[in-house]
């Protein structure tokens, strides 16, 4: 089954880290509004795509052929490769974006810890 624009949308909105009401209020609208996109029920128009893709910071027309499967390697469950997985390149702005989350959610970490060994 090939997944749907809004399917794409929270995916990728997940996978950056970004909630809802944050996307939401990018987008001056309610987040019940914004839920109506991610769930298909609101049929948009590139303009809007674009705006999503601004916000989501990929190109609108990787984010309308956004397939996670290309991105990520498909395993069988006993962990070996799945020899009909496709490597796609990763986006050098995408993987940009994790590696900063990444190294924010580590200071994080740290900052936390040294908050637990003082008390």
């Amino acid at each position: 089954m090939k997944a749907n624009i809004g399917d794409k949308i929270r995916k990728v909105r997940e996978l950056k880290g970004f909630t809802q009401d944050f996307m939401a209020g990018k987008l001056e609208m309610s987040q019940r509004a914004y839920s109506k996109i991610e769930n298909n029920d609101i049929k948009l128009d590139w303009g809007r795509i674009e705006d999503i893709s601004k916000i989501l910071q990929i190109e609108p027309t990787d984010l309308v052929s956004f397939d996670d499967s290309l991105v990520f390697n498909n395993c069988t469950q006993s962990g070996k490769n799945n020899t009909n997985t496709i490597h796609n390149n990763f986006p050098a702005e995408l993987k940009k974006s994790y590696e900063d989350r990444i190294e924010h959610l580590e200071t994080e970490v740290l900052f936390l810890r040294g908050m637990l060994e003082k008390s």
